[in-house]
């Protein structure tokens, strides 16, 4: 019988049922688990499964029964996948299960930024809308979508879909390829990243996280943009450079941005996103733009096909 364990369950949350998981073998689960913990908790088991935590040389040699690490999430980044792959262990990842998820949290965010919905909804609880005497509130105007430019870095199934929705809005669409190498029969390829931030009314960030797009987006590229353009970020924290968008942002070379991932999550107390001196042009969310309900249901299942497909011929 295969000897599963999960090592940070509870990313996934309590409202979803792991047994598709659980009914495959001896399961053992932890809400979470600190890097010191991992020795101990992988010892004996066939498969590990991991969200976040860490699964390095010096883990995966201290489990030599070890044949399959199931990643719960898109990204494999906290594996080393190639010293498990020279050590003829699997490293099994699960695509396409919260494409839906991550477009409605990137709309989400960009209706917010350009509709302006933080300051309106403040305008109104506050009671500044009841003492105006006025039926509304023209002092901070908002652009339509429809006849703006749209840009997307990366333009996968991610970018791809959210840039779908960004036409029906009446937007023009461009995408900046990570790789280069323009790969799209529908979308125009801006190659020159700072010739395609400069033509955008809002960008947003669907690429992973790599040395192509390590710090892709500093202060110098932010400086490119229009003055009345915004940005989310719903890649990886880094691609993006964390300290250059505050000052940006400060600086006011930008509308708006939003955040659903960070260089370190959770985010450090004195992270610079913490300390805008104009707080009110950035929107965060704590990564969940994965996390639907319907994605996490359908994460599971990719984790159990993962392992059935792994073993069915042993």
């Amino acid at each position: 019988m295969l000897k599963i364990v999960f090592l940070d369950a509870q990313t996934l949350g309590s409202d979803i049922s792991l047994a598709p998981v659980v009914s495959l073998g001896e399961y053992v689960s932890y809400p979470f688990t600190r890097p010191e913990e991992v020795f101990e908790r992988i010892k004996g088991f066939d498969v590990v499964i991991t969200n976040k935590v860490w699964m390095g040389k010096e883990q995966i040699d201290s489990s030599p029964d070890l044949k399959l690490i199931c990643v719960a999430a898109t990204g494999t980044n906290n594996v080393d996948t190639a010293y498990a792959a020279s050590k003829g262990i699997h490293v099994k990842n699960a695509v396409d299960y919260s494409t839906e998820s991550v477009t409605q949290v990137t709309w989400m965010h960009i209706l917010n930024l350009v509709g302006k919905a933080a300051y309106f909804d403040g305008y109104v609880k506050d009671g500044s809308y009841s003492g105006s005497g006025c039926f509304t509130n023209a002092a901070v105007p908002f652009f339509e979508l429809r006849g703006k430019t749209f840009g997307t870095v990366g333009l996968g199934n991610i970018g791809s879909r959210v840039a779908g929705i960004a036409r029906a809005f009446g937007m023009d669409v461009i995408y900046y390829p990570t790789s280069g190498k323009p790969h799209s029969d529908i979308y125009e390829a801006d190659t020159d990243l700072r010739s395609f931030l400069s033509r955008c009314d809002v960008v947003s960030v669907h690429c992973p996280l790599n040395e192509r797009t390590k710090g892709l987006i500093g202060y110098g590229e932010l400086s490119q943009m229009k003055r009345g353009s915004v940005i989310v970020n719903m890649g990886r924290g880094g691609i993006i450079v964390e300290s250059d968008l505050a000052r940006a942002l400060d600086e006011g070379l930008i509308a708006g941005a939003a955040a659903d991932v960070f260089t370190s999550e959770p985010m450090p107390s004195d992270h610079p996103f913490l300390k805008l001196r104009h707080p009110e042009r950035l929107q965060l969310t704590p990564h969940i733009g994965w996390a639907s309900r319907e994605a996490r249901i359908c994460l599971v299942g990719k984790i159990a096909e993962n392992i059935v497909k792994t073993f069915e011929n042993s």
